[in-house]
């Protein structure tokens, strides 16, 4: 079930954006983060930036310290629980009227929240994604991470104005309805944003795509990451899946349109990427869809086999 945040005793509204960022044992990448979020050209005293540390093995007091003079900055420690619920714990504590995600590898334009406050102001009681641009240009398994991105992308958004899915590390939402719907899935590890924006539709509301919001990202991975990821994601797929049949949200069916389509997963990426890459990156596709298939038929077996689930 979802976390159901609930506003804290501090009323909201007290600033534009809340800015959320959950983080795990990457200090370095979480300063960089913070020195970015320096560059903002939107002003300092209408948003708030809040980190939850997810249980990292070493204290972030001293990156937080070089910073909370400069940011306005609410600092969360909880045990490990996983992005989703650490997400969650953010938005309990959140006096934005906007709720701005990101992640600690992430680096967002400097006018990042001007664009977003524009669109949700434009269109109320929408999430509001941006695009996110690998900064890793010379690590072909980001490069293969971010042309999957493309590809759902591409999939699911054909029309802007009616998305259908977003990445939780570049999207923004009214602090308001996301608290009425009970914002993440706490115990979702992977595919927390897949079933937010599923849930946020079959509510009624809409999605409501903004290229121009951009987030730079710089997540670094070798071989085995790559697949750990993408298995990862494929046992999120599945754990999406049963809850959104619970709720009639949706149907596999419908989601076999998306890895039929090959023209979308092949033919796009082969003609988009550089010559001396396409193969390299065709065969990380193949990768990608094996491990996400195997990610999803071991949850499967595994929900089966353990009692309660």
């Amino acid at each position: 079930m979802a976390n159901n945040p609930q506003p804290s005793s501090v009323s909201n509204g007290t600033f534009s954006f809340s800015i959320i960022i959950p983080t795990y044992n990457r200090p370095r990448q979480l300063k960089r983060c913070l020195a970015n979020l320096l560059l903002l050209n939107f002003p300092r005293d209408r948003f708030e930036v809040i980190i939850i540390d997810d249980g990292s093995t070493k204290p972030l007091d001293d990156i937080i310290r070089q910073f909370d003079s400069k940011l306005d900055i609410t600092f969360i420690r909880q045990d490990n629980t996983g992005p989703a619920a650490a997400r969650n714990a953010g938005i309990q504590k959140a006096r934005g009227s906007f709720l701005a995600f990101t992640d600690d590898d992430c680096y967002p334009a400097a006018d990042w929240l001007n664009i977003l406050e524009t669109q949700l102001i434009a269109s109320p009681d929408h999430i509001v994604g941006g695009k996110t641009v690998n900064l890793l240009k010379k690590n072909p398994y980001a490069v293969a991470s971010q042309l999957i991105v493309d590809i759902v992308y591409r999939h699911y958004n054909p029309d802007p104005g009616n998305s259908n899915f977003f990445a939780s590390n570049n999207m923004a939402i009214p602090a308001e309805r996301l608290r009425e719907i009970g914002g993440f899935v706490d115990n979702f590890r992977t595919s927390e944003d897949r079933e937010l924006c599923d849930r946020w539709l079959f509510k009624g509301y809409k999605m409501m795509f903004a290229p121009e919001a951009v987030v730079h990202h710089a997540h670094k991975l070798s071989l085995m990451k790559y697949c750990k990821q993408h298995f990862h994601y494929g046992r999120g797929a599945y754990r999406f899946h049963r809850m959104r049949a619970k709720r009639g949200s949706g149907t596999m069916l419908k989601e076999m349109k998306f890895h039929a389509n090959l023209r979308n997963w092949i033919l796009f990426p082969f003609s988009t990427s550089a010559h001396r890459r396409r193969f390299t990156l065709m065969g990380l596709l193949a990768v990608w869809q094996i491990v996400n298939t195997l990610g999803f038929f071991w949850e499967a077996a595994r929900q089966k086999l353990t009692p309660g689930n």
